[in-house]
């Protein structure tokens, strides 16, 4: 994966209000001014939200006339998540050698004591 396209992804997940954008359309398709009805905020504000969820392709916007609407897209978490589970497991090894390496120390430093 890229990494501009996961840095998007990552930006677009770390704020609540965008989540709970996503959430939102989980429940499935809905107009920008019912996405921005609840939200304490402008409309201009929730649009500056809704374009950082689109730069990273979790939304899709569909014109109808002079109506905007708004749907999920999952594909780019599926993305993040396998960058995640790699980074995982790469950190889960290191990690496992690390405490064999402890292990080993400790092992040899009490046949030392004896």
């Amino acid at each position: 994966m890229r990494s501009e396209r996961l840095d998007h992804i990552m930006t677009a997940l770390g704020d609540p209000t965008r989540r709970a954008i996503l959430a939102r359309l989980n429940a499935g398709e809905a107009r920008v001014t019912d996405i921005a009805a609840p939200f304490d905020m402008s409309l201009n504000a929730v649009s500056k939200h809704i374009r950082l969820l689109e730069r990273a392709d979790l939304v899709k916007r569909r014109k109808a006339g002079r109506e905007h609407y708004l749907s999920f897209n999952a594909a780019p978490l599926d993305e993040a998540s396998e960058w995640i589970e790699q980074t995982r497991m790469f950190w889960a090894r290191r990690l496992d050698t690390l405490e064999c390496v402890l292990k080993s120390d400790l092992q040899e430093k009490k046949g030392r004591k004896k």
